[in-house]
């Protein structure tokens, strides 16, 4: 009977690791309560771990021998695939290289709206020197100081923003986001459907902005709902909607908070992009492996839900998960640098 037993619990952990290891082969990877259980690659190879030494300690048991051995061997290999596509994915934490007349460097942050100062975020615009910046949970007047900062400290940039429910007075920071352009990139303006929502995430808004010569990419500031068990549904359709904002052939740039990880994107992308057409530019930069969130955990052990993203135009250069912004926000910043592919 106790044999028996330790059989059926064995073949019940293999399953389970293999869903947790790999969830889009099993098409779970956007189902409660997979989805929390795969956001951190590092959660993963911790847990495997001890449960790895919790098995060799119970091969200390001779009738457990057997049993324990089995547990050990499959936790064993659970926790070395996830950390093999953590590294795959890429830890590098070094810092940008040399940016060039021809980069653009790309910042993404969640700011958790008045969590971090507007004095921080234009002081790390300029030390990055960004060209683009989405700021999910960042207010219009928010942005409009922040701008002023980069003026004085001649780093111009355009604001350009979206807010759900401008009707209620004091709403959550969270139905505002907004996003900065560099001068330099040109002149862009909101998409209308993005500002009125006929055409956007659900609970809180992306900004949509397009140049108005019709030269340079489409720039979307993301900001997808968090995938808590009631708004599981929701965030799929954000995922979505956020797809379909890089169709082959098209030129966008995607930067901000997706509340997703690489796994909960499988089978979004096409025309080997990760969403649409878009691709992740840090784990293509060697960095993608780093998490954003939360900044109470090592990046090692968070998850890398904040993204840079970007059609077949631009090749990734560089990613920095920037260790400096964990204070303040729960988001840590994410800022890339992307240089324009030769036609």
């Amino acid at each position: 009977m106790f044999r028996l037993l330790g059989i059926l619990l064995t073949v019940l952990f293999a399953i389970a690791t293999a869903i947790v290891t790999w969830p889009q082969f099993f098409h779970v990877e956007q189902t409660f309560p997979i989805t929390q259980a795969v956001a951190s690659r590092g959660i993963l190879v911790l847990a495997f771990g001890a449960i790895l030494l919790l098995a060799l300690l119970l091969m200390l048991a001779r009738p457990l021998r057997g049993f324990a051995a089995s547990i050990a061997i499959v936790a064993l290999i659970g926790g070395g695939a996830s950390a093999a596509i953590g590294a795959l994915r890429g830890v590098d934490q070094s810092a940008l290289p040399e940016k060039t007349p021809a980069s653009v460097r790309v910042l993404a942050w969640n700011t958790a709206g008045e969590a971090v100062s507007v004095d921080r975020i234009a002081q790390t615009i300029v030390e990055q020197k960004a060209d683009i910046v989405a700021l999910p949970e960042t207010t219009e007047s928010a942005g409009e100081d922040i701008a002023l900062q980069l003026r004085a400290a001649g780093h111009p940039m355009w604001v350009h923003h979206v807010q759900f429910r401008p009707d209620v007075q004091k709403g959550p920071d969270s139905w505002q986001t907004t996003l900065l352009i560099s001068p330099s990139l040109g002149d862009y303006s909101v998409l209308a459907s993005s500002a009125n929502g006929t055409s956007n995430t659900g609970s809180v808004p992306s900004a949509v902005v397009m140049p108005v010569d019709g030269k340079g990419p489409t720039v979307v500031a993301v900001h997808t709902v968090a995938p808590r068990q009631d708004e599981m549904s929701g965030w799929s359709k954000d995922l979505r909607w956020v797809a379909d904002q890089c169709p082959a052939g098209s030129d966008v740039i995607l930067a901000g908070d997706f509340n997703a990880t690489l796994d909960h994107m499988a089978g979004l992308g096409t025309a080997g992009g990760d969403m649409g057409a878009c691709r992740d530019v840090a784990s293509r930069a060697g960095s993608g492996g780093l998490g954003t969130w939360p900044t109470s955990l090592p990046a090692l052990a968070g998850a890398p839900i904040d993204h840079v993203m970007a059609t077949a135009q631009w090749r990734a250069t560089g990613s920095e998960v920037l260790a400096g912004s964990a204070s303040g926000s729960d988001h840590r910043a994410l800022v890339t640098q992307l240089e324009r592919v030769a036609p």
